[in-house]
């Protein structure tokens, strides 16, 4: 298992029998690692079952599998591998029973969450909500609950939203619901209060891998403390100089707390990069160079010098849009002189990234004036359109009576006579009968709260789903859920609700486009095929036939379909958040500017200096990982003015370029000026090359 690895790889996969860090820089082949340590742990003895690995995103999940699978082939089907939030909710299914949660729990979505919070704060404002939202995440990734919360708030605000964090949990309870906090937060609180639960994890796995191990949050340390217990047989990879979620609760700190917390712990360093040139780990590692160092490296390639890294200032945004479509096309053209048959690069070769979302129109408008195919990525996910926000409350519905955000959303849509006023005096006395709105439909004392002819359209509503649920638990595999699911819309009469809410017919398709779209997924998922799903609800990556029930349960953890479609061949724009984990041969930073980034600092009137130290080091980091998303080519951009709300102000480039220490500060060379030598120049050799074949026909 350790061929193709280099000396540090093969290190840190053979270490098999305590805790053991590898401190994976980027580009250095941590997944690889990952793999290969899985298919030695098997060899060594240990059952495929005994083995969990650990990402965060279904993307990396999916992507692991994979490797693993071509690696070690069927027996990668018995290892669990999946998100922290997937492993929370194969926890709390199998086992949530003893926090009072039934196995057919839901998990809400962000907006439900801003829905309950504004009936629990008697706020109708979304943006107020919102902020709750955010205050009370970052408690619960703290391990806080409302009374905790309550007790350590500082001033009237936190002890505001302590007391609604009181109130949303009450609902939740009642909705028999959960929130994505919750599935770390509740495991926790499960393998803390309960000792057989704790002792059957424990037991269950041998090793336990955790990939991006600096993204962990303070409740996901102490959810793989008690889950790898006092033998601690775990591998941790991760890279403190990428670590930037601070904001979403990520803490250097569990880096730091290794060590003190197991002694015997194995630290491995991966330095050598296998993604980029030396020019471009160069500026990396000088500007990660002034941050603090837990464990100091330096990341080196064996793949050459490369191109310079190019800094590049531009006059204005709509400036900087310019000159990246130029240097893109002069690129592919440049490509296309270098490679036989005049072969232009794809265009997924390229990558344009930026601090904030704001900074993507510009670069829009100029691809679409250039004709140039790309793509935004972090947009807006599948399952938060409005029409399969729709279906998904009908089915999280039938698979959980209990959950009242989805029967508000599901009785209302399409509508069938049930107004506002109605709803209003049914909840009431649900609330009065501590019952959900579902079973408080059939209480013989409903007709003391509501008229007679309301409770019809109500019991009918009712009816409709008790059918519905009757045939979806008995619906299993692609083959039956087709049907069933073409005639629950047909029942519903959602596509005519569609057509109806929509003046134009061309909007209205393609809200159905998206509604069919949603229903072929739904019935390849129950089809037990191989999927990103695997490991969120007691499976593996190789999957039985489903129920469609069963499928609905795994909806809240996935992202969104584009993610798993073919990729095209399209220049992708992100910001540096969302590139985290990918590479491009050519990428390029724009924007690069004070208050840009690093982003706002001097915006913090409030916060200490210690505060806005750790602020620009995750900033820093942050440039990092941009640097080290390029392969083969870097072009860093600032702007000479810059928009700042309605005004235009003096930009000043990033203190990032001086510290990246490049040879060449700023190269002001226009790449229009290159695209026009580079057109005269394929020109010419084509002429060339139709006189040379004119002259071999003589």
């Amino acid at each position: 298992m350790s061929d193709g690895l280099n000396l540090a790889q093969q290190e840190a996969v053979n270490y098999l029998h305590g805790p053991c860090l590898v401190l994976a820089g980027a580009g250095s082949g941590k997944t690889r690692v990952i793999t290969h340590k899985i298919g030695r742990l098997i060899q060594s003895g240990m059952r495929p079952d005994e083995i969990a690995a650990i990402t965060f995103t279904n993307k990396a999940a999916a992507e692991m599998r994979e490797r693993a699978r071509a690696l070690i082939g069927r027996l990668a089907k018995g290892v669990l591998i999946c998100t922290f939030h997937a492993l929370g909710v194969r926890m709390l299914r199998q086992d949530g029973a003893a926090l009072g949660l039934k196995k057919q729990f839901s998990i809400l979505d962000s907006d439900d969450v801003t829905s309950i919070l504004k009936d629990a704060g008697g706020s109708a404002d979304a943006a107020t909500a919102r902020q709750w939202q955010w205050t009370i995440s970052r408690w619960k990734n703290m391990g806080l609950n409302a009374e905790q919360a309550e007790a350590q708030a500082t001033g009237d605000d936190e002890k505001l939203i302590a007391r609604i964090m009181a109130r949303y949990e009450e609902r939740l309870s009642a909705y028999q619901s959960v929130d994505f906090d919750d599935l770390i937060g509740l495991p926790l609180k499960l393998l803390q209060q309960h000792d057989a639960v704790r002792s059957k994890w424990q037991d269950a796995l041998g090793h336990v891998l955790v990939d991006e191990y600096q993204d962990t949050n303070a409740t996901q340390y102490e959810v793989l403390k008690l889950l790898v217990g006092a033998r601690g047989r775990f591998t941790a990879v991760g890279d403190d100089d990428q670590s930037i979620y601070g904001w979403r609760g990520a803490t250097l700190d569990n880096l730091k707390r290794l060590p003190l917390d197991y002694p015997n712990l194995k630290v491995v360093k991966l330095e050598q990069n296998y993604r980029s040139t030396s020019a471009i780990l160069r500026a990396a590692n000088n500007v990660i160079g002034p941050n603090p160092k837990l464990f100091p490296k330096t990341l080196f390639s064996e793949l050459g010098e490369g191109e310079p890294v190019r800094v590049i200032d531009c006059d204005s945004d709509e400036h900087e849009a310019e000159r990246v479509v130029a240097r893109i096309q002069s690129l592919r053209a440049e490509g296309s002189l270098q490679a036989a048959g005049g072969q232009y690069r794809d265009w997924k070769d390229f990558c344009v990234l930026y601090r904030a979302n704001h900074q993507a129109r510009v670069f829009e408008k100029a691809f679409r004036k250039a004709g140039i195919p790309y793509k935004v990525s972090g947009g807006q996910s599948f399952f938060d359109r409005t029409e399969v926000k729709d279906l998904c409350s009908w089915l999280r519905l039938l698979a959980n009576n209990d959950d009242d955000p989805a029967f508000l959303r599901a009785v209302t849509t399409p509508r069938r006579g049930i107004g506002h006023t109605t709803l209003g005096a049914l909840g009431g006395f649900a609330t009065q009968s501590k019952l959900s709105l579902f079973e408080s439909l059939f209480s013989h004392s409903l007709g003391s709260a509501i008229p007679a002819k309301a409770i019809g359209s109500l019991h009918e509503f009712g009816r409709t789903l008790n059918d519905l649920e009757y045939r979806a638990r008995r619906t299993v595999g692609e083959e039956a859920a087709r049907p069933f699911l073409n005639d629950w819309l047909k029942d519903i009469g959602y596509e005519k609700h569609l057509y109806d809410g929509e003046d134009s017919e061309k909007l209205a398709a393609a809200r159905w486009g998206n509604v069919t779209d949603f229903c072929d997924w739904m019935a390849q998922r129950c089809g037990g095929e191989l999927d990103d799903t695997a490991g969120v609800a007691g499976v593996t990556f190789e999957t039985e036939k489903k129920t469609l029930l069963e499928v609905v349960q795994t909806i809240a953890l996935l992202s969104t379909i584009s993610e798993r479609e073919t990729e095209r061949d399209v220049v992708t724009l992100s910001t540096l958040h969302a590139a985290k984990g990918l590479e491009w041969p050519h990428v390029v930073l724009a924007g690069v500017n004070e208050g840009l980034l690093p982003f706002k600092l001097e915006d913090d009137n409030g916060s200490n200096g210690d505060a806005i130290a750790l602020r620009l080091q995750e900033e820093r980091r942050l440039m990092y990982v941009g640097i080290t998303r390029a392969q083969r080519t870097l072009a860093v951009n600032w702007l000479k003015k810059r928009k700042k709300g309605r005004d235009t102000v003096a930009g000043v480039p990033s203190r990032f370029i001086a510290e990246m220490a490049l040879d060449k500060a700023t190269v002001r060379e226009d790449p229009r000026e290159k695209l026009k030598e580079l057109r005269a120049e394929f020109a010419k050799k084509s002429l060339d090359a139709l006189a040379a074949a004119a002259l071999a026909r003589r």
